[in-house]
């Protein structure tokens, strides 16, 4: 909730509809109008959603949720939790992209995480590095980018940055986002907030 208040609505893990509508979810439509755009954004907004206790509850059964952009910073941080409890000071974890790095790597030294330059490669083949961070004190860090999620159809390439309060695919200025935080799960989901909101309004937040 706190991700989707500080982006206005952007992270929303209400959106499962339009992702399956887009073709990035498990089921796909041959044919999208903007009447069919509008019927499923009835069923997208985060305020639909409301936590009771530890249940969560909808204001409509028809609402679906999707927590993919939040599964691999959040396994991060159950693990990383049972490393601090059983007393283990130093270590990595990588969760699909997703890590959390604490203390030193078995050279003694800060854990170096190389994030990939973005390009447009389907194939995930791409390797060259365009910077190389250093991550020690139990930070999070979570990247997410349109350049190897996404098909073309008719010309035109459609991401997997979806805006819910829109309904539509959106191509920002932002090929990557990179996030650092305390806690894996946050930075995960302002990583794909970022990608959708563009540069200007991300680095506003």
């Amino acid at each position: 909730m706190q991700a989707s208040e500080q982006t206005g609505g952007i992270f929303d893990v209400t959106c499962a509809p339009l992702i399956n509508l887009w073709g990035f979810g498990f089921t796909k439509f041959d044919s999208i109008t903007p009447q069919l755009v509008d019927s499923i954004r009835h069923f997208v907004g985060f305020r639909k959603v409301h936590l009771q206790g530890n249940r969560v509850m909808k204001d409509d059964p028809r609402i679906l949720l999707n927590f993919s952009a939040l599964g691999g910073g959040t396994i991060c941080n159950i693990i990383a939790c049972l490393f601090d409890r059983k007393g283990i000071s130093n270590y990595m974890i990588d969760i699909g992209g997703e890590m959390i790095a604490k203390g030193k790597n078995p050279q003694g030294w800060n854990w170096c995480i190389g994030i990939v330059r973005p390009k447009d490669d389907s194939t995930g083949t791409n390797s060259e590095l365009e910077q190389i961070v250093q991550l020690s004190e139990r930070l999070g860090l979570a990247t997410s980018g349109n350049y190897r999620n996404f098909y073309l159809k008719d010309g035109r390439k459609y991401a997997h940055a979806i805006n819910p309060i829109t309904g539509y695919p959106v191509q920002k200025d932002i090929l990557s986002a990179t996030i650092i935080a305390h806690q894996c799960m946050l930075a995960d989901a302002y990583a794909t907030a970022f990608m959708t909101l563009g540069s200007r309004k991300a680095r506003q937040l």
